[in-house]
């Protein structure tokens, strides 16, 4: 299933300071920032329900975090 976040993540230094915790909580998962987009969208593929864990590392980091549904 893919899963997509709006996010505040508008820079690609703090997508990468993300990356290894967001490996930590997904290490199968497929990911990427498309920090062009104008909500700094965050897609994941993966099998699980991870949107309240993502929304709440991101949020931990002092990022906004919205599933987009």
């Amino acid at each position: 299933m893919i899963y997509v976040f709006k996010t505040s993540v508008s820079r690609k230094v703090q997508a990468e300071k993300l990356k290894p915790h967001i490996d930590k909580i997904l290490p199968e998962a497929k990911w990427n920032f498309d920090l062009e987009d104008c909500d700094k969208i965050l897609r994941i593929d993966s099998d699980e329900n991870i949107a309240p864990e993502i929304i709440s590392l991101l949020n931990d980091h002092k990022f906004y975090c919205e599933e987009l549904g």
